[in-house]
């Protein structure tokens, strides 16, 4: 028997994916933000956000979860969800906060990134949320315009620093 190991699977990050999940965050965050940033300022927030020892402190952190795509053994896209206390701006226990959504630059368009936000959905019902939210930045067309093609709306926006400026994410939602 042939078994088909190309078939995408969302799951639960474990103890033992950090290292790859970490190569896969910076590597997805460079894909991601390298254009339209001062080199330097790309590089100051890697150095602060996506370092082997934040990493392990954030899947530690009980509030929030961590669920990685992978297809042939490999992670190509990943999500952070939050829960209170840990949610960076709504701090509402009726919601859920992707603090991060991701997917390596050759599987965008592929479906991974709405099997990724399905799966944060589905786990905002779970656990009883009234509507998810998300931080996403205003320069990123791409993400905004998937985000809306899945039902998040605008409804606000909130200064994010990065390296020496001070830039504006759009806050969007979607309500249950």
């Amino acid at each position: 028997m042939i078994l088909d190991d190309s078939k995408l699977t969302i799951r639960t990050a474990a103890s033992e994916d950090l290292a790859n999940l970490l190569h896969l965050a910076r590597t997805a965050f460079l894909q991601a933000f390298s254009a339209g940033n001062k080199p330097e300022n790309v590089q100051a927030y890697l150095n602060e956000a996506f370092t082997l020892e934040q990493f392990e402190k954030e899947m530690l952190e009980t509030a929030s979860k961590f669920f990685v795509a992978e297809k042939s053994g490999k992670l190509i896209g990943y999500t952070k969800v939050n829960q209170v206390p840990v949610q960076t701006d709504v701090h509402d226990s009726e919601s859920l906060e992707i603090a991060r959504l991701y997917v390596l630059e050759d599987h965008l368009g592929s479906g991974v990134g709405k099997n990724l936000l399905d799966t944060a959905i589905d786990f905002a019902k779970q656990n009883h949320k009234k509507y998810l939210w998300l931080g996403v930045w205003e320069m990123n067309a791409r993400a905004i315009r998937f985000y809306e093609k899945n039902g998040l709306r605008i409804f606000g926006s909130h200064p994010f620093p990065f390296g020496d400026e001070v830039q504006t994410d759009y806050l969007m939602r979607i309500d249950f």
